[in-house]
């Protein structure tokens, strides 16, 4: 094994595990376009869902999770209005706008990859 390898796949595996799950991806690329009230966010990510025919939607619990999880991770900052209509929204921080950027190569490979072995 090279001197490299051992790093490079602790590395790899540690971005990986920022990934988890199967809605972090959505959350953060949903969360992409700005700042999002919960609800706008569910419902922005089960849109994509039912236009690219997934059985599962989102559920708002499901979504919970995840976003603490990515709270969790220094992914997502959390934003509380008060008020007589409480609002919760959810923003990238900058190390999810990175980490965002990072999957954006991986995301173009898989799609050529699907291309080519359907």
């Amino acid at each position: 094994m090279e001197d490299w390898e051992v790093p490079y796949r602790h590395s790899v595996q540690a971005a990986l595990d920022l990934l988890r799950g199967r809605w972090t991806v959505a959350v953060l690329a949903a969360l992409a376009r700005g700042e999002t009230p919960f609800k706008e966010l569910r419902s922005a990510i089960n849109e994509v869902e039912q236009r690219t025919s997934r059985d599962r939607l989102l559920s708002g619990r499901v979504l919970s999770d995840t976003l603490q999880r990515a709270r969790d991770d220094g992914l997502v900052e959390r934003y509380a209005e008060s008020g007589n209509f409480a609002t919760v929204s959810y923003a990238l921080t900058p190390t999810g706008r990175s980490l965002l950027r990072a999957v954006r190569p991986l995301a173009e490979w898989a799609q050529g990859y699907q291309a080519r072995h359907g």
